[in-house]
């Protein structure tokens, strides 16, 4: 719990006092935000604004995970040091925003709402997701547990949802392939809510809140741990305690850079914070076993996700109709009279409601157990 506290007031004192510094520097390098044509006209006076914010993020959460381990280490060095579930978190986090920063730089150098081309962006995220899932599945702990399975999740792995052969869950290759439209599904579904101020940023904490507090309870009903009630009860995971240091070092480093990124805006995430974000929230899906609750906990970026689909959808088969006013689904409600924070927040409200009943599945699957 300590080190959890550690971490957590680290990435919000780095997130708080670096982000203002960011963009005094962004500002003075000229790097602000290209505002999509077609988008609400209210949008175009946020033209200019600072973005790659996601860059402090990252920074933040990077710089915390690594400092908390040593601190905890000076305290105690019989304390195991940083996990392969941790190291492959920051992995996933990094590889992705990584794509995001080359997207972001070359549409403020082209000073054109364009970065990288779908091809180069697509086989960016590809190297990053594809080497994330293969290396996810080394790494066994003494009692040969890796930090994913090839086994389908809900709430723990599901051997009845095998899809390949007896014994082995998906094999490598299917297993690579489910990873990475996780992985592909989570950072589209990110970057498609990064279009508000503070609108991701609100969702991405409320989520990352329900992964710190799902990785703590793991880890007390961990199989081994004498507080399990029940060998049908406990949760097989690599390394949760050190999964749910990362989610709160997520959710404090979000919390500082929210008071910056908050209506009116004084700096954007940009695809670096989005991608970023969103591959942290698919790691944790898949590396925490929840990988089928994750639609529930991040509903919010689903529901934002599955409107552009319909969006597209319905323009093509109808030749030309519309479903909703624009799309994303926010964008929908501001053509429809309502102010962005009302939009905000009300979304934020959406998103906690969802969060909570993915939090209920969870337990209840627990009780279910009993």
């Amino acid at each position: 719990m300590i080190a959890l506290l550690i971490g957590a007031g680290l990435a919000l004192a780095f997130a708080m006092i670096g982000t203002p510094l960011f963009i005094r520097f962004l500002v003075k390098q000229g790097y602000g935000q290209i505002i999509r044509e077609d988008g609400p006209t209210s949008h175009q006076i946020k033209r200019g604004t600072p973005t790659m914010g996601g860059t402090v993020v990252i920074g933040s959460v990077v710089a915390s995970y690594f400092i908390t381990h040593l601190i905890v280490w000076l305290i105690n060095p019989n304390l195991p040091g940083p996990s392969a579930s941790g190291l492959l978190m920051i992995y996933l986090m990094v590889g992705m925003g990584v794509v995001g920063f080359l997207d972001d730089f070359l549409k403020i150098t082209k000073q054109h709402n364009t970065g990288l081309n779908p091809a180069g962006k697509l086989i960016g995220q590809a190297v990053v997701g594809i080497s994330f899932a293969i290396m996810a599945l080394g790494f066994p702990d003494s009692e040969g547990l890796t930090p994913a399975s090839t086994f389908i999740s809900f709430a723990r792995d599901i051997p009845s949802l095998n899809l390949a052969f007896a014994g082995a869950g998906l094999g490598v290759v299917l297993f690579v392939i489910w990873s990475n439209l996780i992985i592909t599904a989570a950072t589209n579904g990110v970057n498609l809510t990064d279009g508000l101020d503070g609108l991701a940023t609100g969702a991405a904490i409320l989520v990352f809140g329900a992964y710190t507090l799902m990785g703590m309870w793991q880890s007390s009903q961990g199989c081994g741990s004498r507080k399990v009630p029940s060998e049908t009860v406990c949760y097989q995971v690599r390394d949760p305690l050190d999964l749910s240091l990362i989610a709160a070092i997520m959710f404090a480093a979000l919390i500082g850079f929210l008071w910056w990124n908050t209506s009116p805006a004084k700096i954007f995430m940009g695809d670096t914070g989005s991608l970023a974000i969103g591959g942290a929230i698919a790691g944790f899906a898949i590396l925490s076993r929840t990988e089928l609750l994750l639609p529930i906990i991040g509903g919010l970026f689903v529901l934002i996700s599955c409107s552009v689909i319909i969006q597209v959808g319905f323009f093509k088969l109808s030749k030309g109709k519309r479903v909703f006013l624009m799309a994303p689904l926010q964008h929908h409600f501001e053509l429809k009279g309502w102010r962005e924070v009302t939009v905000v927040v009300r979304f934020w409200i959406l998103a906690g409601l969802m969060v909570a009943v993915g939090l209920g599945a969870f337990y209840a699957e627990w009780i279910v157990r009993l």
